[in-house]
């Protein structure tokens, strides 16, 4: 009898842990490929955007990230879009905000995600405040966001610049403090006048013409919200997978990874072909590399013939008045077959096939005879010219059509939220 009650005791135990909050995800969840652990103080700046070094993701994984919450209304549905794929994600939040919805900083936390810093009121002055300026910004958010977490719920020291305006004495602060500065890889335009369709094709493009990133959204949009399900939905179609990035500390070790794995640029292995070739003028036998197939986009060639689709187009200027017509340029074959043989070099051209050569430099313009001539030139100009005292402002003719005698002053001009 006593062997019948601890059973369901134990499933209830399960229920309540982590074990029963991972049977509820669906089988086709986009879900979490793997944890990626980093050290601040290794790597103190990322983001092919803006720096040499990023997230040492492999091809096909995104890290997600959100700005500027939290907005219960707006972040409570990115949550629940994310918790719905069972996902992770990072948020930077601005102090200000989390003093305001210090409930909602918890839910973002207690659900599993990175929480950051955005500052504590999003200036867009980071390129020009001062040194102390930007620290009382940066400490401000870090306590707000601690407040509002409570005791024992660590920030992560990550920490994204406003509007991405970044200066050296803020970036060296931060690295001194072991804080991570973050850019970004891929944008998706959620902060401009686009609807929730574009934010989602601009941001699934995007990763799909880079492979990978970290992607930056904003929670504090509607339209975000609402694109939110479809970029996940795409990401998932498309074969990407989602990464979860998290700060190392002494009972969680740091990934291991190679420095080049951090490298933000590149090269491909599948290369356009090369426009400059390293020649070896002391050989007597000079050849530039083929293209091969691949260059083409022809991975495997079936059959003894390729069918090659072709396309040029031709630069004709518009008939002016009294001109005579060009005679009509005849399409340029659109389809052509050759074999797919290969050869591994081509003949060099030859001297004659250059149009110089010789190196030669373009000597400096004198600009001292050029100043004396202009100097010269305004003297004669002013003397030639009546000289006229208080003459009267020239009347200003305002967007109805009424004279007002004065020319107003230019409206301020505004700035939009940005990144």
């Amino acid at each position: 009898m006593r062997a019948i009650l601890v059973a369901p005791l134990v499933l209830v135990s399960l229920v309540h842990s982590g074990t029963g909050s991972a049977a509820e995800c669906p089988p086709d969840a986009l879900g979490v490929t793997r944890t990626i652990v980093v050290d601040p103080r290794e790597h103190t700046r990322i983001g092919a955007l803006q720096y040499k070094e990023t997230l040492p993701l492999n091809d096909k994984e995104v890290v997600l990230t959100f700005d500027d919450g939290p907005v219960p209304r707006h972040t409570g549905s990115v949550l629940e879009t994310l918790a719905a794929e069972c996902t992770k994600a990072t948020f930077f939040m601005v102090g200000q905000m989390a003093n305001s919805y210090p409930a909602m900083v918890r839910r973002v936390y207690d659900e599993g995600h990175t929480i950051a810093n955005h500052s504590q009121t999003h200036p867009f002055t980071f390129n020009r405040m001062s040194l102390p300026q930007a620290a009382a910004q940066i400490e401000g958010a870090f306590a707000s966001l601690r407040a509002a977490l409570g005791e024992g719920k660590a920030v992560a020291p990550f920490f994204r610049i406003p509007g991405l305006l970044r200066q050296d004495s803020v970036e060296h602060y931060l690295a001194a403090h072991g804080v991570m500065t973050w850019s970004l890889d891929v944008v998706a335009d959620d902060w401009t006048h686009i609807g929730a369709d574009e934010i989602a094709r601009r941001a699934i493009s995007r990763l799909e013409a880079r492979g990978k990133g970290v992607l930056l959204l904003h929670d504090i949009h509607e339209k975000t919200a609402l694109a939110l399900p479809v970029i996940l939905k795409e990401l998932k179609a498309r074969g990407f997978k989602i990464v979860h990035v998290v700060p190392a500390t002494p009972d969680r070790p740091k990934t291991m990874t190679q420095p080049e794995q951090w490298a933000a640029h590149t090269s491909s292995d599948h290369q356009l072909w090369p426009r400059v070739s390293g020649l070896d003028f002391g050989s007597t036998a000079i050849s530039l590399a083929a293209p091969h197939l691949r260059n083409l986009g022809v991975v495997d060639p079936s059959g003894k013939t390729l069918e090659v689709s072709l396309a040029r187009r031709f630069a004709r200027g518009s008939l002016q008045r009294g001109g005579v017509p060009l005679p009509p340029i005849p399409p340029w074959p659109r389809q052509v077959y050759f074999a797919p043989t290969q050869v591994s070099s081509l003949p060099a051209p030859a001297e004659e096939n250059f149009r110089y050569s010789r190196v030669f430099e373009i000597p400096p313009p004198d600009r001292t005879a050029a100043v004396a001539q202009k100097r010269t030139a305004s003297t004669a100009s002013q003397a030639s010219k009546p000289r006229v005292l208080n003459r009267p402002a020239a009347p200003f003719t305002s967007q109805s059509g009424v004279h007002t005698g004065v020319r107003a002053a230019s409206p301020p001009r505004l700035f939009g939220h940005q990144l």
